[in-house]
């Protein structure tokens, strides 16, 4: 079985619609907030917490987890004048890069051996 034209083209709108995603996680600062909100409770963190765990400012936090949000990584719940963000445990751009590179994986099984070593 060989790729087709029609396996390339979803494989790019595939790439298309997890572009956000892949930005947000592109970003070594938002993995490491990615990181400290993993090692932080379940219910979530107000950003002045994640700031602290950090040597960014507020602000700079607050950026990042907003970028993290738009990409649907992180959830974000108001609680008086405080707000949590944790992570979002049914995110669908989650599930739609697993969907990827699963997709890549098989394409990949159909492309001949180039390395150019001969068994």
């Amino acid at each position: 079985m060989e790729n087709t034209l029609d396996d390339v083209r979803r494989l790019v709108d595939e790439l298309k619609a997890c572009r956000q995603v892949l930005t947000a996680l592109g970003d070594e600062t938002r993995l490491h907030l990615l990181g400290i909100m993993l090692q932080n409770t379940c219910s979530g963190s107000r950003v002045i917490d994640i700031a602290a765990q950090t040597n960014l400012s507020r602000p700079t936090v607050s950026r990042h987890l907003r970028v993290l949000k738009d990409a649907g990584i992180v959830k974000s719940r108001r609680e008086g004048t405080c707000i949590y963000y944790y992570l979002d445990p049914e995110a669908e751009q989650v599930n739609a890069l697993i969907t990827l590179f699963c997709d890549i994986r098989e394409f990949m099984k159909q492309v001949p051996d180039r390395s150019g070593d001969e068994e």
